[in-house]
């Protein structure tokens, strides 16, 4: 920690995490120094225990028991540890050998004591502290060979008893109870240790079980059982690496936690046991799974264990049998079949399927567009151009809306027929418009502006009806052709803004007047604006950022 300085840390942290440490370098208490590390505890939200190490490359690294640093973050409570041990850095290495000195005092004593003695002070500690007495107490039974009384101990780590209230652990009560199961782990770990790894995969899978049957009664927002979750799993695996258990049991349970709610705490990956099931393992792995797929073909987690052990023997036809079991009615379903075969190199049964997919729909307005898209995308690159803009007219036919257009119209002009699938298309939605109201109408307008159509489109929007922003865009397009026609609509739209407060008000009300401005001089009545502007700066004056504004703009 000698070379600690401000900059690493700055740098490890962040400029965020690193300023507000600096607001909780007085909240350090307890600090402890060794070789090569600093422990101390900091106040915050709740207390945490903080660490910082040096590496034997001198990298430093920290670890805080709060939300953030449990996420791998440098945070706050690092930063202010390590503020503190700059500070202190002329006084460390005191610090260090004081601690030296005080372990191998301790050391000495304990060694010194009788047995009689010896049992007393342990005695001692175990009656202060209830988590003293369970880690001797399942040493004890471990040491024994008392797997019942393991077992039992096990099972008071995992109980939410002594942490609810009204039968549920409150967030502030969260990190507590997974620190209590926590210790249930490094018992199970133990075992392992002291050659008992079949005891040990006995109880993981027990403690698994457990530790899902308490998660409906554990505010869990900073993700504790996931952690605990998670060192089970890797518990699990040093156990059966160690124990070699037998194949198709394996197998069995792998199968059969991966079907279990379970599963999602653990995040066991049964694949990741292929090693130790070997041939034999991993075949009854995947005849369990395709047994429990066939008993429930539509279920989410049987179909992603069939679908990850396809896909890690490159298993296509099984992949594809998984998907045909349960097609989505959208047609999802089809183009994941469709990609799938692809990959494998086998473009006509791809093709086939995307258009069954399609096929097979009465509604295209409710077809997946992903699957629209790819078979359009393969009929052009097939030289089918005819079959790919007769796909997007159905489309757009059923759907009828602006995006379907254009993916019309490209279609339509790679084939070279776009000026007949326009009409054709146009015509549709002015039909619709006549029957249908302002929603038709507004695509049609929509429509006619995105081919750039803007005579076509004012007479649609004067026949039919357009919303506002259709028509801003209407009269902002053709001002210089139609600036009578503009004017009144920048006029209109001016009205609703003047009763408005507010700088995005009045930003949008100086843009309708320097359109309005701008209509008058191509009308020549730059007199009229001058007067329009006068009688509105009188009517808004008690407005000074729209004063300002205006000012700004020469208005």
């Amino acid at each position: 920690m000698d070379g600690l300085n401000k900059a690493d840390l700055r740098s490890l942290a962040g400029a965020r995490s690193f300023e507000r440490g600096l607001g909780y370098v007085d909240a350090v208490s307890g600090v402890e120094v060794g070789d090569h590390w600093i422990r101390a505890s900091v106040r915050g939200t709740e207390r945490y225990e903080v660490e910082l190490t040096l590496d034997g490359r001198g990298q430093m690294a920290g670890e805080c028991d709060c939300p953030y640093g449990q996420e791998g973050n440098f945070c706050k409570h690092l930063v202010a540890l390590g503020l503190t041990a700059i500070a202190q850095q002329a006084d460390l290495p005191r610090q260090r050998e004081s601690a030296r000195s005080r372990a191998r005092g301790l050391d000495a004593w304990l060694a010194e004591l009788p047995r009689e003695e010896l049992l007393a002070v342990v005695r001692d500690e175990i009656a202060e502290d209830p988590n003293v007495r369970r880690r001797w107490e399942l040493r004890a039974a471990s040491a024994r060979g008392d797997l019942a009384g393991v077992r039992s101990r096990i099972r008071e780590l995992f109980d939410v008893g002594p942490f609810a209230q009204y039968g549920y652990v409150e967030y502030a009560d969260a990190h507590a109870y997974a620190e209590q199961a926590g210790q249930a782990v490094s018992a199970i770990r133990s075992l392992t240790a002291s050659d008992r790894a079949a005891d040990a995969i006995e109880l993981v899978r027990e403690a698994i079980q457990l530790l899902a049957g308490v998660t409906e009664t554990v505010d869990d927002s900073d993700g504790w059982l996931g952690r605990i979750g998670a060192d089970l799993a890797d518990t699990h695996r040093e156990a059966c690496r160690a124990a070699c258990p037998d194949p198709e049991e394996l197998a069995h349970w792998l199968v059969t936690h991966a079907l279990d709610d379970a599963s999602d705490l653990t995040d066991i990956d049964p694949l990741d046991y292929e090693g130790l099931l070997g041939e034999r393992g991993m075949a009854a792995l995947r005849r369990h799974a395709v047994d429990a797929w066939k008993a429930n073909r539509t279920g989410w987690a049987e179909k992603h264990l069939m679908q990850s052990l396809a896909q890690a023997g490159r298993d296509i036809d099984t992949m594809i049998a998984v998907y045909a079991a349960d097609l989505a009615p959208n047609g999802h379903t089809h183009v994941l079949i469709a990609r799938e075969l692809e990959a494998a190199g086998r473009p006509v049964e791809a093709l086939e399927w995307a258009e069954r997919g399609i096929r097979e729909r009465d509604d295209l307005s409710t077809v997946d567009t992903a699957l629209v898209d790819h078979l359009t995308d393969r009929y052009s690159q097939n030289e089918r151009l005819a079959d790919a803009v007769a796909l997007r007219r159905d489309h757009f036919s059923a759907r009828r809306t602006l995006l379907g257009y254009q993916q019309l119209r490209a279609a339509a002009r790679a084939a070279d027929r776009w000026p007949i699938e326009r009409e054709t298309a146009r015509a549709l939605l002015r039909t619709d418009a006549g029957k249908e109201g302002p929603h038709r109408s507004r695509v049609l307008v929509d429509v006619l502006l995105d081919d750039e159509d803007i005579e076509t489109a004012w007479q649609a929007a004067a026949e039919f009806g357009a919303h506002d922003g259709q028509w801003l865009t209407l009269a902002d397009q053709s001002r210089a052709s139609r600036p009578a026609d503009g004017l009144a609509v920048y006029l209109r739209l001016v009205g609703p803004l003047t009763r408005q407060t507010g700088n995005h008000a009045y930003e949008q009300l100086v843009s309708l007047l320097l359109s309005i401005r701008d209509c008058h001089r191509h009308l020549g009545t730059p007199d009229d604006f001058a007067a329009y502007a006068t009688d509105l700066r009188n009517d808004q004056k008690r407005k000074r950022n729209l004063m300002r504004l205006m000012d700004e703009h020469g208005l």
